[in-house]
């Protein structure tokens, strides 16, 4: 017997290929309290006369010391052999396998191999560990089934399992003695069905026979037809999402359907489509299932070793105390990622002792994975992906049970504060830019290889030089080592390339924004279109130009609705509580500033002209700083249509009185020139410059004006309100 408990990394293969000898679904069974009377009706529902052509392994929390009764138990009401697991036991089609007491037990190589548990009795969860050994080595072919329990043991596995294309099957809660761990299974939005026990066998079997074995129906349909079929639903998708499937590898696309077809008993891909047609509900969770992903903290942990030991540090080299450091987590998901590289980057920085500004900008396709993400919320069963020293450390019990063990784990303050989490497609949207690092892992295996080579370059374009592109485990950067220096090819770490014919292939390779032409300023389409063909000289100057001349800066409507912006808001505006996707600068403001806000832009509203308010005192990191704000309205903003008008909104941080050691007076009330003026006249005698607010005028102008040309093509090239907070 194994006498411990392998790591996560080695129970992980190739996912593409699991275990090729096994022609039948495997059923992962889990329960807790209240178990045996579960176990007996699920398998009373069993057919009598015939077989159903998958395994059952059971997987029961039990004491070390406490004999199952569920092998006997068991075969009163079965025709299938019922065996207790022994170490390396293969599994069979039609045979029922039962975990021991005091084990833990995982699915390898089509085995089922016994641990010893590594966690306290109390604080283990072998349901979870069960479920993604099962997922990992059976994919699609992998069934998990959620019984009668408290606690949340299997919420995480359940994941792991509908991310490789698996089904879900939980117990009604009213028919459990212990509804703790079916309700955190349904909590996750994962499950397919929900039922009691004596009625789960009918529908496995029927789910089975139809995802498993092909139809009449469709063995009989051409390659043509379902070539149309599949066009058609993409039609369908776009027109209801948004969001364009035709850039995914056909044969995923057509397994995701292929599921959904088998849980709603349809045979042949033309009535799914007729039935797509008349239900809406059907293309949310169509939607849905497109979109899941396995994710969890520190996945593939000898990648992250590697990004921790070689790559971390060479982000924080050469920047000094309070420098920005920016990293993007495409594809995030619900953040566990995300959070992961968070973490280490606040690790090493805690080790130099000094602050920097982290900003680990999070995007996904799906509004309910950015809400997910943002409440930072994950079941105790993290615990097997995270360390102790960095449960501690970086997370807080959200919940408990009676008996005071952890149900979920929320993450800490301190790391949330680093993150902007957003709505974004990565294929029609513009990127972030002058970024650290890249992380885009496990996104590209979905899609197919035009959109690969359009990607690759778009990442290029948005990393400063230098900057680090981290890949999944089976994905690569292709053709283009002309853009990357290979770093780590088995931890898929990459670093940009800088020359000039690097440059322009980035510059110029970028997919088109999808969004509607009446939402973007005048102009933006031709300077996306001559950004292709501008020399990387006048970009680089202009990029310069725009960080160094234009301030903190938002385009919105009179209501305060985000449609640009552009430099380091962080320190004014923090994500507001509310509708996923949607962004308003009047709710996001920051303590102190939002009432003056307010009433600058009511005022500009109704009377034109331009609205400043400098020396308010703005609450951040706990402290109150000066802030300068200054509305005016947006040049040359018409399109033609009858779209409102725009106002720019500009934040700048104000000077402190360093002489008395005190902030600004509060010169709110100072509406014209001249009150700015002779705020700017005392601060800039102190940094040695010439006195001149009409100076400072002229460049943030000259600024706006950049700002209105570069943001088609950097990463501001998109209303808020379709694609996320962006670089907040």
């Amino acid at each position: 017997m194994n006498k411990k408990k392998p790591s996560n990394e080695s129970i992980t293969r190739d996912k593409t290929s699991p275990s090729e000898s096994f022609s039948f679904p495997i059923v992962g069974v889990g329960a807790s309290a209240g178990g045996l009377a579960a176990f007996e009706a699920f398998f009373s529902g069993m057919p009598t006369e015939t077989d159903p052509g998958m395994a059952f392994v059971l997987v029961q929390h039990l004491a070390p010391d406490h004999k199952s009764m569920l092998t006997d138990l068991i075969k009163r009401y079965t025709r299938m052999r019922v065996y207790e697991v022994e170490d390396g036991m293969t599994v069979h089609p039609n045979s029922a396998y039962i975990i021991p007491p005091g084990h833990d037990m995982s699915f390898i190589d089509g085995t089922l191999k016994l641990h010893e548990p590594a966690a306290p009795r109390g604080h283990r969860l072998p349901i979870d560990f069960f479920f993604r050994s099962l997922a990992e080595d059976q994919g699609e072919r992998a069934i998990a089934v959620v019984l009668s329990g408290t606690g949340s043991d299997g919420a995480l596995g359940i994941r792991a399992i509908k991310g490789e294309g698996g089904m879900i099957m939980v117990q009604s809660p009213e028919s459990t003695d212990f509804d703790g761990m079916p309700r955190s299974a349904i909590a996750t939005g994962m499950v397919d069905y929900v039922l009691p026990p004596a009625e789960m066998a009918d529908a496995l079997i029927s789910y089975t026979s139809r995802a498993f074995g092909e139809t009449a129906a469709e063995a009989k349909a051409p390659e043509k037809g379902k070539e149309k079929s599949l066009k058609t639903i993409f039609k369908l998708l776009r027109k209801h999402s948004g969001h364009d499937f035709s850039h995914y590898k056909p044969t995923t696309v057509l397994r995701r359907i292929k599921r959904r077809m088998a849980l709603l008993q349809i045979d042949g891909i033309e009535k799914y489509v007729e039935y797509v047609q008349q239900t809406s509900d059907e293309l949310d969770a169509l939607f849905q299932d497109l979109l899941i992903g396995v994710t969890n903290f520190f996945r593939d942990a000898e990648a992250f070793a590697a990004l921790e030991e070689s790559i971390i540090p060479q982000l924080f080299a050469g920047k000094r105390s309070g420098d920005s450091l920016r990293v993007w987590s495409a594809g995030c998901s619900t953040g566990e990622e995300a959070y992961s590289i968070a973490i280490l980057l606040h690790e090493y920085m805690e080790t130099l002792q000094e602050n920097y500004n982290l900003q680990v900008f999070a995007t996904d396709i799906d509004d309910r994975s950015i809400a997910a993400a943002r409440g930072g919320i994950y079941p105790a069963s993290i615990a097997a992906d995270v360390s102790p020293e960095r449960l501690s450390r970086y997370f807080t019990e959200e919940s408990v049970t009676s008996e005071g063990i952890p149900e979920s784990y929320r993450i800490h303050k301190k790391i949330r504060d680093v993150m902007i989490f957003s709505k974004q497609d990565l294929i029609k949207d513009p990127p972030f830019s002058n970024l650290d690092l890249i992380s885009c892992r496990n996104l590209m295996i979905y899609l197919n290889g035009e959109v690969h080579k359009k990607l690759i370059p778009l990442f290029h374009y948005a990393l400063r030089p230098g900057g680090m592109l981290f890949l999944g485990t089976s994905e690569s950067i292709g053709e283009c080592t002309d853009l990357f220096h290979t770093l780590d090819r088995k931890a898929k770490l990459y670093q940009r390339k800088d020359t000039a014919a690097a440059h322009y292939k980035s510059s110029g390779s970028f997919l088109p924004p999808m969004f509607p032409p009446q939402r973007m300023l005048r102009g933006a389409r031709a300077a996306l279109e001559a950004a292709a063909k501008r020399p990387p000289s006048r970009e680089v100057a202009e990029k310069t130009l725009l960080e160094k001349l234009a301030p903190a800066s938002a385009l919105v409507n009179e209501h305060g609705d985000i449609f640009y912006l552009h430099g380091r808001t962080g320190m004014f505006l923090e994500p507001a509580t509310g509708e996923v996707g949607h962004y308003n600068i009047l709710k996001m403001a920051r303590e102190g500033l939002r009432h003056e806000l307010t009433m600058a832009l009511r005022k500009v509203v109704q009377e034109g002209g331009t609205i400043r308010r400098p020396g308010l005192r703005v609450k951040t990191n706990d402290h109150f700083s000066p802030v300068n704000l200054s509305i005016c309205p947006a040049a040359d903003t018409s399109d033609g249509t009858s779209s409102p008008p725009l106002y720019l909104v500009i934040l700048e941080e104000g000077e402190r009185d360093t002489a008395k050691g005190k902030e600004p007076p509060d010169l709110s009330n100072e509406d014209d020139d001249g009150g700015i003026a002779g705020h700017q006249e005392g601060t800039a005698a102190q940094r040695g410059v010439p006195a001149d607010g009409k100076r400072g005028t002229r460049d943030r102008q000259r600024g706006a004006q950049i700002l209105q040309r570069r943001d088609a093509v950097d990463e501001r090239g998109a209303p808020v309100n379709q694609r996320g907070a962006g670089n907040l």
